[in-house]
């Protein structure tokens, strides 16, 4: 790492002047490692990939992405295909690909960590959907890309919201929507990774599902830990969960396993690798009456960030992007999650 950018959002994570300060902490362990490195705050989710590619132009060989998922997201559509690192400083809400990567918490952490990491290059998921205005879209993505249920909470949530309550705005809307979200089907055809590895034999499948999720890391962190098992960053392909159900039990069953690192299967979910996947509506049903049926549109999102609508389709792109992994990633993962989950309850435990 000789010259670097810390890009960041003014509106992630806590207050602002905590936040400054821990980008000025950080931006002081890099220069006294002696990198060339510069603060950039980001004008807005739309202009980072932008901003990131002109920190490339001005010869960066590192990104920081100073921020949540989210952020992470944004900086990535102009680092794709491209030889600069992504370092990632986790100062957002979830920040689930810090926590798959074994990255401290914490700005100061997370700079001596990525001076000590690994340059490594990976592949990206990439989904293609309708935006907002309903015109063709194409988005790369690091973490997981979603459609149906967990879309609509992304779609329903406010970034006002997110950032005023934080992991509690999505605790607190995931169960709502559990409770009361009408539970839509969609058609999901998808290539199924050999048992050989990717190009050993694929066979295509097709499902009606009423959630799919293509997920690219292991560990999510917080209370989801492990959602899909087998996922990994390390892989050329992606590990889908396809909910055929629509009982609400069951996508509870399955969190609950998650939560409590069980391998069980959950009746109606199934996990398999894949290397594309494409989603569809359904074709409409007539009502009762002969009339056309209309409906709402089924949604979209990719780490996080609402992207738009159906059709849609995944696929993995190899040797997208190079990743500054730390060091003792290869040991980090749930363990990890474990380790800290323990730190907070003897925390706790003093507390009382």
């Amino acid at each position: 790492m000789r010259k670097a950018c810390l890009l960041y959002n003014p509106v992630s994570g806590g207050r602002r002047s905590r936040r400054q300060a821990e980008l000025n902490a950080a931006l002081s362990v890099l220069r006294a490692a002696g990198v060339e490195a510069e603060l950039v705050a980001i004008r807005s989710p739309q202009d980072a990939a932008q901003q990131a590619r002109e920190a490339i132009a001005q010869g960066c060989d590192t990104v920081f992405a100073c921020g949540g998922d989210g952020t992470i997201h944004d900086i990535l559509q102009g680092l794709a295909g491209t030889s600069a690192a992504l370092a990632v400083l986790p100062m957002g809400t979830a920040n689930a690909l810090a926590h798959d990567l074994g990255m401290p918490l914490n700005a100061v952490g997370a700079a001596r960590a990525a001076l000590h990491s690994i340059p490594r290059r990976i592949a990206l998921g990439r989904i293609a959907c309708l935006d907002r205005d309903g015109k063709p879209g194409t988005h790369y993505f690091t973490v997981a890309a979603g459609v149906g249920v967990d879309a609509h909470l992304f779609y329903k949530l406010s970034t006002a919201v997110k950032g005023r309550l934080g992991m509690v705005a999505y605790y607190v809307k995931a169960w709502h929507l559990w409770m009361h979200y009408r539970m839509r089907r969609f058609q999901a055809q998808y290539v199924q990774t050999a048992p050989g590895g990717p190009g050993s034999g694929p066979a295509t499948s097709s499902a009606n599902v009423t959630e799919l999720l293509a997920v690219r890391i292991r560990n999510f962190g917080g209370v989801l830990r492990e959602l899909a098992p087998g996922a990994s960053l390390e892989r050329n392909d992606l590990r889908l969960v396809l909910c055929r159900t629509a009982s609400r039990t069951a996508y509870l069953r399955y969190v609950l396993r998650g939560l409590f690192g069980q391998r069980r299967t959950t009746v109606g979910i199934e996990l398999v690798h894949s290397e594309k996947i494409s989603c569809r509506y359904l074709p409409a049903q007539p009502r009762p009456d002969g009339t056309p049926a209309t409906d709402s549109p089924i949604h979209v999102e990719a780490d996080g960030e609402f992207l738009g609508t159906l059709p849609a389709e995944i696929t993995i792109v190899p040797d997208a992007l190079t990743l500054l992994v730390p060091t003792n990633s290869a040991t980090s993962g749930v363990g990890e999650s474990l380790k800290r989950a323990a730190t907070t309850l003897i925390d706790l435990t003093k507390m009382q």
